[in-house]
């Protein structure tokens, strides 16, 4: 049996863009990726913590160190610039996996900038 289990998060980032002429996903800082181990083309969902809303997508590469947190395409209406959002990656897991499995935690800034990363919630 798999369980699907928060893999990594990025916790409070603020949403920089929003372009809705686009086809579709979130542009993420590749700095925010590679520290969350998340990869270009990967299913995440984002929650929006000023208005609630929460959807699933993929993620795009932005440009390292950019702070770049831009909605693309139908997402851009789910926020606006200035919000907070939560970035979630799952994964499935096997029993034997889950021995000492913690999630990665990426802690960022007002800029969108690395602040901390752990492990657990």
């Amino acid at each position: 049996m798999l369980r699907h289990m928060l893999r990594s998060k990025i916790h409070r980032a603020t949403i920089t863009e929003s372009e809705l002429d686009y086809e579709g996903s979130i542009t993420v800082d590749r700095a925010l990726m590679d520290a969350a181990g998340m990869l270009p083309y990967e299913q995440v969902m984002v929650s929006n913590l000023s208005n609630g809303e929460r959807f699933i997508t993929y993620v795009l590469p932005g440009e390292k160190g950019s702070g770049t947190i831009c909605l693309n395409g139908p997402t851009a209406r789910k926020g606006v610039v200035g919000d907070k959002v939560i970035i979630f990656c799952y994964a499935a897991y096997n029993e034997e996996e889950l021995k000492g499995y913690l999630p990665k935690v990426v802690k960022v800034d007002e800029k969108n900038r690395v602040e901390a990363i752990r492990s657990g919630i």
